[in-house]
């Protein structure tokens, strides 16, 4: 929180430094020697920055868990974040981006993914390789579509989809049978995959702002749905099962 513009190159030789905060400054690069700090274990370069490129250096950093990139002028994914095999948290959100790399998949630590407020379209098919994923933030993109790979995520518990394009969500869903929260408002889907009926754990189901008619169901089998948000769809009036679930104790909003 300075007005640092750049870093020195002897910043390479604090070699058992474990956590570096260099956020909210306005930082344009990164000197190369940061590949030397390979005991760091949280990098935060996130907030006012200007870093439109990362070194390919910081693919020394191996034992690196934490990464915060929000908030830059990043317009491509950078690849070498792919490198870093430790990484248990990843935030890029509020850059330019439209494309995820494919090498994504090499993440297999990855608990929690926050891309959200870039401008991506697509999610590549090796996101369903992050298997350890608790968490998945992607609001405020432009997705059209998921991959159908996105349902063997089995221990996800939150994914927030809301304000993207997405007409349909993949029929794998059922498969994400720990989730607990899914927030897929301000979309323009007009039906739900009928496997969505598995998502046994969900608690919080959030369809504002969509193209539904009429909602299936089976949404009311889901054991644990204690928050049904259904306004802004064309829906005139509660159904006999929705009366059922709110004897049950849930919420629900038309």
């Amino acid at each position: 929180e300075n007005h640092i513009e750049t870093l020195p190159e002897r910043l390479g030789d604090l070699t058992s430094l474990t956590h570096l905060f260099i956020h909210n400054n306005r930082l344009r690069a990164l000197p190369a020697s940061i590949g030397q700090l390979t005991q760091l274990e949280v990098l935060d370069m996130s907030h006012d920055n200007r870093l439109a490129t990362l070194p390919d250096s910081l693919a020394q950093l191996q034992k690196l868990e934490f990464l915060y990139i929000s908030n830059n002028e990043i317009t491509e994914f950078p690849a070498v974040v792919t490198q870093l095999r430790s990484l248990l948290y990843l935030n890029l959100t509020d850059n330019q981006l439209t494309v995820v790399d494919d090498g994504i998949g090499n993440l297999t630590h990855l608990l929690e993914l926050r891309l959200y407020n870039n401008r991506i379209t697509a999610l590549p098919e090796s996101v369903g390789r992050l298997l350890e994923l608790r968490e998945m933030h992607l609001m405020g993109n432009r997705l059209e579509h998921l991959p159908e790979t996105l349902g063997g995520l089995t221990r996800l518990r939150k994914l927030l989809l809301r304000e993207n394009r997405l007409q349909t969500l993949p029929a794998s869903m059922g498969g994400l049978t720990h989730l607990v929260e899914l927030d897929v408002r301000r979309n323009q889907l007009t039906h739900l995959p009928e496997s969505m009926v598995e998502l046994a754990a969900l608690t919080d189901l959030d369809l504002r702002s969509n193209r539904l008619e009429i909602v299936p169901a089976w949404i009311g089998e889901l054991p644990n749905l204690q928050k049904l948000d259904l306004r802004w769809n064309g829906l005139v009036a509660k159904t006999e099962w929705m009366r059922v679930l709110e004897k049950r104790g849930c919420v629900v909003y038309i």
